[in-house]
């Protein structure tokens, strides 16, 4: 299994800035993709970015292309969100998750919450 814990979220005005990380722990190594994904409330969770934990190509939702950006310390086993330019429309409860090469996205953090204010 693997385990993946979220840290970042929080109030931000609208124009700025927060960064999101994801430390994985367990069986690191089936890892082949991680990905952001976020619920706003009454809405279905969406997919925001992810990123190829071998060689670093990226994914990324048109919504947040050119505001957020995703990357990954492989050292460190953690995942990050740079989320720039927030909109309140950005606001939703971001969760990270990651797939082995053959499967859909199995393991799943808990959350954080992400608020932006106008």
């Amino acid at each position: 299994q693997v385990q993946l814990v979220e840290s970042g979220g929080g109030l931000v005005q609208a124009g700025g800035s927060l960064r999101l990380s994801c430390a994985a722990s367990g069986r690191t190594f089936s890892i082949y993709t991680m990905g952001w994904f976020r619920q706003a409330p009454g809405k279905e969770r969406e997919f925001v970015a992810a990123i190829n934990w071998s060689d670093g190509r990226t994914y990324g939702a048109d919504s947040v292309k050119g505001r957020f950006t995703i990357s990954r310390d492989s050292a460190k086993s953690t995942m990050y969100l740079q989320m720039d330019s927030l909109k309140p429309e950005d606001t939703a409860v971001y969760s990270c998750a990651s797939r082995s090469r053959y499967s859909d996205y199995e393991y799943w953090g808990q959350g954080t919450q992400v608020t932006v204010s106008s």
